[in-house]
């Protein structure tokens, strides 16, 4: 065997175990924020199922929401505190899609039609927030999810689950 003949047998070695390695650092990568998606995805879903977050969707259902700042100001603490937290909680939900981080899939399964209907009575204390306040970017996660679950729901709705006819 010449040395040229040792010279290509050990750059071909060389060539294929840079391409092994990088194979298999781009799975790792992949796994890892598969992981971490759904890792998230769980403490998203956790956090949907807590007593706290279940006593905010109910005051919210059945609480007329004040159109502005104002009559925002004027409730309870406790009350504004209630109606701040969720407005927080759907503007974290809407990052996190909005990021890629959880999947629209899990939000509409979820919580679905509820996000449309919260923002809807809530809309006009936050465009009134947002205009007099000023503060431009309130609420604009929260606003782009609820809008994005309502053209999901108007071009392709889904078939509730039971009704698919699929068991195990």
């Amino acid at each position: 065997m010449t040395n040229e003949t040792i010279t290509n047998i050990a750059n071909l070695a060389l060539t294929l175990s840079f391409i092994v390695a990088l194979i298999f650092g781009i799975a790792q990568v992949n796994a890892a924020k598969r992981d971490r998606r759904e890792r998230l995805t769980l403490e998203v879903l956790r956090q949907f199922q807590t007593r706290e977050f279940v006593e905010l969707l109910d005051y919210i259902s059945t609480h007329d929401l004040p159109s502005n700042r104002v009559g925002l100001s004027k409730l309870p603490p406790a009350e504004r505190v209630i109606l701040i937290q969720f407005g927080q909680q759907m503007e974290s939900v809407g990052m996190l899609v909005a990021e890629g981080l959880i999947n629209i899939d899990i939000v509409d399964k979820t919580l679905g039609s509820f996000v449309i209907t919260a923002w809807e009575k809530s809309k006009p204390m936050f465009i009134d927030i947002r205009e007099n306040q000023p503060d431009p970017f309130l609420g604009e996660y929260y606003q782009w999810l609820a809008e994005g679950i309502d053209e999901r729901m108007k071009k392709n709705p889904r078939k509730p689950f039971h009704e698919r006819g699929k068991r195990g």
